[in-house]
Parts: C-alpha cells; sequence; structure tokens
C-alpha cells in the first residue's frame, strides 16, 4: 500500500474517531440537561396538585402534612365562627319594658290563688326565664318562693303578642290564718331589675298569708300536676 492511500484512510479513520467522540459527548450532554430537568418538572407538578387539593381540604396522597393541617385549620375557624355568630343571636330575656303583667283568681272562695299573665307587647321575640320574684307586702321584703317541680323543660319562648303563665299561692284558704288584704303588688323578671306594678284591687284585693305564698315558673300554659300547689 503507497503513502497516500494510507495517508487517506487514517484521515478517514480519525474523520470517524471524531465524530464518535462529538456524538458521545452530545448524549452525554442531553442526559445530564434531561437529568436536570426531571427534578424541575417532578416540582412543578407537585406545587400544581398540592394547591387545587388544599384549597379543596382534600388529599390526593401527595400532600403534606402541612397543606392538610392548613385545611383542616381552615375549616375548624370557619365551624368556630359561625358557632358564635349564632350564639350570639340567641334569643333574648323579656325585660320589663316588653311585657304586660296582669292578674285573675283562680277557683272560688276562698281564693287562694292567682293566675299571672305576661304578654309580650313587644315587636320581638323574647324569653320568660325563670319565674316572677314577687313581693306582695311592703312588710315582707323577701321573694314569694319558686316550686321546682313547676320549672319547664324547654325555655318559655314569646313572639309578639305570646302570653306566658304562671300559678301563684296566696294562702291555704284557712280562716285562721294570718292573712293580710293586698291591692297591689310588685315583681321583677329574672334578669331585669326594673319594677312591675300589678293591680290586684280588684274583688276587694287579695287576701295573702306571706307564711304560705308559692310561685312557679314561666310556662306557655298551665299543666295539671306540674303546675298544682
Amino acid at each position: 500500500m503507497n503513502a497516500s492511500r494510507r495517508t487517506a484512510l487514517f484521515s478517514v479513520a480519525a474523520s470517524a474517531a471524531l465524530a464518535l467522540s462529538l456524538s458521545a459527548c452530545q448524549s452525554g450532554e442531553g442526559a445530564k440537561a434531561e437529568g436536570a430537568a426531571a427534578p424541575v418538572a417532578k416540582g412543578t407538578v407537585s406545587a400544581s396538585a398540592s394547591a387545587p387539593a388544599a384549597a379543596a381540604g382534600t388529599s390526593t396522597g401527595n400532600d403534606t402534612g402541612s397543606g392538610t393541617s392548613t385545611a383542616v385549620g381552615t375549616a375548624h375557624k370557619a365551624d368556630s365562627t359561625s358557632s358564635g355568630a349564632k350564639k350570639g343571636t340567641a334569643t333574648p330575656r323579656c325585660r320589663a319594658q316588653d311585657v304586660k303583667v296582669s292578674s285573675e283568681r283562680q277557683d272560688g272562695p276562698p281564693y287562694t290563688h292567682i293566675i299571672l299573665t305576661a304578654r309580650n307587647t313587644s315587636g320581638h321575640r323574647c324569653e320568660m326565664a325563670g319565674f316572677p320574684h314577687i313581693q306582695f307586702l311592703e312588710s315582707h321584703k323577701q321573694d314569694v318562693p319558686s316550686v321546682a317541680k313547676s320549672k319547664p323543660a324547654v325555655p318559655t319562648v314569646l313572639n309578639p303578642g305570646d302570653p306566658a303563665f304562671v300559678l301563684v299561692k296566696l294562702s291555704d284558704g284557712g280562716v285562721d290564718e294570718d292573712n293580710e288584704v293586698v291591692n297591689a303588688f310588685q315583681l321583677v323578671l329574672e334578669g331585669d331589675s326594673a319594677v312591675i306594678a300589678v293591680d290586684s284591687s280588684a274583688g276587694g284585693g287579695l287576701a295573702v298569708d306571706p307564711a304560705k305564698t308559692l310561685t312557679g315558673y314561666w310556662t306557655t300554659e298551665l299543666r295539671n300536676g306540674a303546675d298544682d300547689f
């Protein structure tokens, strides 16, 4: 083989080797570029998937613990706010200015009981809480004791115009009792300090024995048994 032919073959071999080397380098760089891009693409997908999951308050299996607790915490906060709003809108108690109180005798002589009626004259709902704090006589400042069995199972809530009732015992009806005639008396409602004056002069007034008096709780209707005392 002459020198010129060997030179030509050497040049071809060198060119092929150089091409293979360049191809290998390019393939390596491509692999590196692809390997570097993979974490970026994965991170981008993870963030995009987490955002809707957190907003919806659900788990996709890839959500972090902090993402889940944030969504749940937000839900609890909303529930707490909602509960607070409900508590803040509870029915208010009736006050003296919300009702008109009247009395009437019950049964026949001797009149031992009266029925108090408190009618809601306001333009809103209110609750007649507890029992009336009654004082019949100036000489006896103690409130009339209440009868526990007459306490209703549910709050006595009145719409505008609705009445509430209370049975009040005046005496045992005995001729030898230490009764005093009462033509007017006063009471206050639970949670209120305003005094309500009640006229009881009709029929010659009420014969009251302070040692025997009792009062029931406010109810929407008088009930046999619970209000008998």
